[in-house]
């Protein structure tokens, strides 16, 4: 099976996610700096999903570069990301409308969750299609960082009761762990083209 459609389409979903989530923003009606004031949460939780969403993107990118054929077991693991991704808007909008307020902290983080499992599931697919000495393994392999950010969404989400700012930090956090895109597989393909 072909992996660029599945790549032009996520890549499309994506983009529409983003250009979804700008137009929700909206304009403050003064003219002066202290009209900015109010629409200030609804853009920090616009800039938080903007880099998950540009995190997600680079690298559904790097691991299909890796990815040499897929099978079908591939398509509902990343319909599924693609389905928690596009709710990311509308839980964008609800938290930063609403100044952090503790529900709408403890959605946004469950949709970060839901997304980072379902692309866990995404790797576990593609590899299933791929043997142990494939490109694909030997770059995606032994990762921690996948399991570790799943743990900290859900302390994330579970402190959001205590204070919902805590969970927003912890969200934080982890777009700045995956802001870099995993460059285990920009080395592997290299060491392969090199070696070819």
């Amino acid at each position: 099976m072909d992996k660029t459609r599945i790549e032009a389409f996520s890549d499309a979903v994506i983009a529409i996610v983003i250009t979804i989530m700008v137009l929700e923003m909206k304009s403050p009606h003064g003219t002066d700096w202290a009209a900015l004031k109010p629409v200030i949460p609804a853009f920090l939780s616009y800039i938080l999903s903007f880099a998950y969403l540009a995190i997600y993107w680079n690298n559904h990118h790097h691991l299909f570069k890796a990815v040499e054929a897929i099978d079908g077991r591939a398509l509902w693991p990343n319909m599924v990301l693609l389905f928690w991704l596009s709710l990311i808007p509308f839980v964008t909008s609800w938290m930063g409308e609403n100044h952090f307020a503790r529900n709408t902290v403890i959605l946004y983080g469950l949709d970060l969750l839901c997304a980072a499992i379902s692309y866990s599931f995404l790797v576990r697919a593609l590899l299933s299609r791929h043997d142990k000495e494939s490109l694909l393994a030997k770059a995606i392999g032994g990762s921690r960082k996948g399991g570790l950010s799943i743990v900290i969404y859900v302390a994330a989400i579970l402190l959001s009761f205590i204070h919902p700012l805590i969970g927003c930090a912890l969200y934080a956090y982890v777009a700045i762990m995956w802001i870099v895109p995993d460059t285990r597989i920009e080395r592997i393909l290299e060491k392969n083209k090199n070696s070819a």
